[in-house]
This record gives structure tokens, sequence and C-alpha cells, in this order.
């Protein structure tokens, strides 16, 4: 007969009878009724404990009387082991703490509210607040910097004083785009409008429906051109980002937006009409209109909402 330990390690209900086990083993005579086949190699039945030939060595092939008991004693030795997390909890193993913005009271560290860690200012906050948008992330120090290094206030004076100065020379300037009649002027602006398509550069396979033509301009120190002006049309679907990129090589301007994280390495689409810094991600077709002015800006810092003219 086969040993109970090398039957229990099995996975099916029969297992081979171990001849070398057993030296008296010379085959066994199948105890299914109607069968009795003399089987050298004979299976023990872990239910009900009988010997069968290979045939009918199953519980279905012979019809066995306690089907199901070898499953059944398995699954409680299995019930009785300890499972791998046994005895540990998973908060041992994690730092909880509130979320990191202001009125937030949700726990995260938790099995539940794991948390996403901001690499800028460098907290931790609960799903809600983990885009920068949401916890207010450009106006926070991240904890650990120097305070020499990342001063917020007085970057945020230079950014606004430097986009006031060009606000005012493009607004002494404003002459030069349009006729002598006033500025306000449908008629004027109309001419005005009619005079740039005859100088603007773009793409000639542009449609003309999709053209929205503007005057570019830039800082005379951050150009490597004699003449840091142009006059362009680009497509109403193109963001800006994607004109910033034109421009500048239109104007032979070095872009190393993709190549510095510096704030004051990036150059920043200034919208002069609008009085604001214009969103990297923002349609042309939605933020400018033909006749308008931009400005390419090197260092002003992420757009502000408004700028106080």
């Amino acid at each position: 007969m086969a040993s109970s330990s090398t039957a229990e390690a099995q996975d099916t209900s029969y297992v081979k009878m171990d001849k070398e086990a057993d030296a008296t083993l010379i085959g066994k005579h199948c105890q299914l009724e109607y069968c009795n086949q003399l089987d050298f190699l004979p299976f023990f039945c872990q239910s009900c404990k009988k010997t069968f030939c290979l045939d009918h060595r199953t519980e279905t092939a012979h019809k066995c009387a306690n089907a199901g008991a070898w499953a059944e004693r398995r699954r409680q030795a299995q019930l009785v082991k300890p499972s791998a997390g046994e005895g540990k909890r998973m908060r041992d193993f994690v730092s909880e703490k509130p979320c990191a913005a202001a009125d937030c009271k949700t726990v995260v560290g938790t099995s539940l509210v794991p948390g996403v860690h901001c690499a800028s200012c460098n907290r931790d906050y609960c799903l809600k607040h983990r885009l920068r948008e949401e916890h207010d992330c450009k106006n926070k120090v991240p904890i650990g910097a120097r305070p020499a290094q990342f001063d917020v206030s007085e970057q945020t004076r230079s950014a606004f004083a430097k986009l006031k100065a060009w606000t005012t020379a493009k607004k002494e300037m404003a002459g030069r785009a349009l006729p002598k009649a006033k500025p306000t002027s449908a008629s004027a602006r109309l001419v005005a409008v009619n005079n740039l398509k005859k100088t603007a550069k773009g793409d000639a396979k542009l449609p003309p429906e999709k053209r929205v033509y503007l005057y570019v301009e830039a800082e005379a120190e951050t150009t490597t051109a004699k003449n840091y002006k142009g006059e362009f049309f680009y497509s109403k679907d193109w963001v800006i980002g994607r004109v910033l990129d034109a421009a500048a090589r239109s104007l032979q301007i070095e872009n190393i937006n993709n190549q510095s994280s510096d704030e004051r390495d990036k150059l920043r689409v200034f919208h002069v009409e609008g009085g604001r810094v214009l969103e990297f991600n923002e349609k042309v077709g939605s933020a400018l209109v033909s006749g308008n002015t931009i400005v390419l800006l090197r260092g002003v810092g992420p757009p502000p909402d408004l700028i106080e003219l």
C-alpha cells in the first residue's frame, strides 16, 4: 500500500502504488465489480481506500462510494495553514497623515486612500486635491527648499513689472498697426487686417478661412536676427505652444522650453490686446483674432489670471 504521506502529497484522488516501498507488491486485482483485472501498476483511491486498474482509477470511473472525501480533507488541511499576511496589518507599513490641502480633513496613507505625492511642492494630497491646480501648488514653497532659491513674491513682482513695461510700450506703438483713424474703428481695423494679409508669411497650403494674421515681436536681446518683429499667419486650430515654436524659428529665438525646467529659461506668449500671458494649450481661434499682436518673452513665469494695466 502507498504510504499516507505520499498519498496526501498528490494532487489527484488516486495515487500509484509504490512497488519499491512495498517489496511484496507483485500486482493487484482491480476491486471494481465485474473488472477484477490484474494490474502490476495499480492505483489507490484516497477516498474509498480501494485499489483499481488504470481504466477505473478515477472516482467517476469506479463510482466511488465516498466520492469527494479526499478533496474535503485537502481543503480542511489548507484552511489550517496560516495565510501569508496573517498577523500583519497594512497600516503598520504606511504613514498616515492628513491631506496637505487647506481645510481638507481626509486622511491619506491608508489602505483605502493611499495619497498622491506632489513632486513640485513636496507634499502629500488626497485624490481630490492631487492636481496642482486643486492645491494651489504654484503659490506654495516646496518643503525643504531654501527661501533664497524660491521667492514667489519676488518672482511675481519681477514678472508683472516686465509685463507692464512691455504693455505700455505696445500701447504707445499701437498706431503702427492701424491707420490714422481711431483704433477702435471697425473700418480702420478692417483696412489694417487687409494690409496685414498682403505681407504676412506662413504655410501657403493653409486654407484662407483657417488663417489668423498676427504681428509677432520679441525682445531684441533674445534673438540673433537683425529684425526682431514680423508678420505671420497661423492656423486657428493650432495651440499657442505650437505658435510659439513657429514664431521662435521665424525670429531666430533660442527656444529651450522642452529642455529646461527653470521658468527663467522658458519663452511665453504675451497677448498685447488681451493684456495677459497665454496658456500653451489655448487654441489660437479662441484666444486671438487677426490684427492682434503677440510678444515672445523669456522668464515671465506662468500666465497670471489678469494683468493690471
